[in-house]
């Protein structure tokens, strides 16, 4: 099968340069149906579902190969070459701020500028670290999954989110989550909740955008910090949006 297929690429805009955009976990590219549009006229608009999720094809998921993040990056790497991007812009939300930046490391010439949204490179505490969770609390986080995928869905789906006072939007992530097969989403979680990237920020030669809630529990202020000053070419701002998923939540 082709990667175009496997991963449900499309591709549309006006432009030459090449801005692939790139969902979290148990979610797909319809979570940016409010960012992308702003940008068609000006660039090739690359929207992508990782293998597992949305319309890709299941058949597809290998859970040795998806067993770490460098999985989904060579994804991203195939995409790229089979589109011929050189110089491109890779937007990648939550888990896959950390897979752009595996995917920029390992094909340096497919993207010159990575925007990274609410990114986390570690969500375990560590010496010196703060990832905002110990590892008992990701440890009872996984096992709740393991247990009861719609629960931890219609549980974790608000609190992820944030913005009570709107209750559609964490109506439309739970049901993300739902749609998402349990298994897959199992292992999914597992990977994104355990990986540590903090030794591959420093050897990411693209330029990075750092993009931070003001209020974010899955990713705390400081964490934005901490990706920033390990990025060798980064900057961070800091937007006044409250929850994990600016993309939804504040897109303008």
């Amino acid at each position: 099968m082709s990667i175009i297929s496997r991963n449900n690429v499309s591709v549309r805009g006006d432009g030459r340069r090449a801005m692939v955009f790139a969902h979290g976990f148990g979610c797909d590219q319809n979570m940016w149906r409010h960012v992308a549009p702003a940008f068609e006229q000006d660039y090739k608009i690359i929207l992508f579902d990782h293998v597992g999720c949305g319309n890709s094809d299941l058949k597809a998921y290998d859970y040795v190969k998806y067993s770490s993040l460098s999985g989904y990056a060579a994804d991203v790497v195939e995409i790229g070459h089979a589109l011929d991007i050189t110089g491109g812009v890779f937007v990648g939300h939550s888990v896959s701020a950390m897979i752009g930046i595996l995917a920029s490391i390992e094909a340096p010439d497919l993207f010159s500028e990575l925007a990274l949204i609410c990114p986390s490179p570690r969500y375990i505490n560590g010496e010196g670290y703060e990832g905002g969770f110990t590892r008992e609390q990701i440890e009872e986080l996984l096992k709740f999954l393991d247990d009861n995928h719609m629960g931890w869905s219609a549980a974790m789906g608000p609190v992820i989110m944030g913005n009570p006072d709107r209750p559609e939007l964490s109506e439309e992530l739970v049901n993300s989550f739902c749609r998402t097969d349990p298994d897959i989403a199992k292992a999914f979680a597992r990977v994104t909740f355990l990986s540590d990237n903090r030794s591959d920020l420093q050897r990411c030669q693209a330029r990075a955008l750092v993009v931070q809630c003001k209020q974010d529990v899955i990713a705390h202020e400081g964490i934005g910090e901490y990706v920033r000053d390990h990025l060798p070419k980064a900057e961070l701002v800091v937007i006044d949006a409250t929850g994990h998923c600016p993309n939804l939540s504040a897109p303008a």
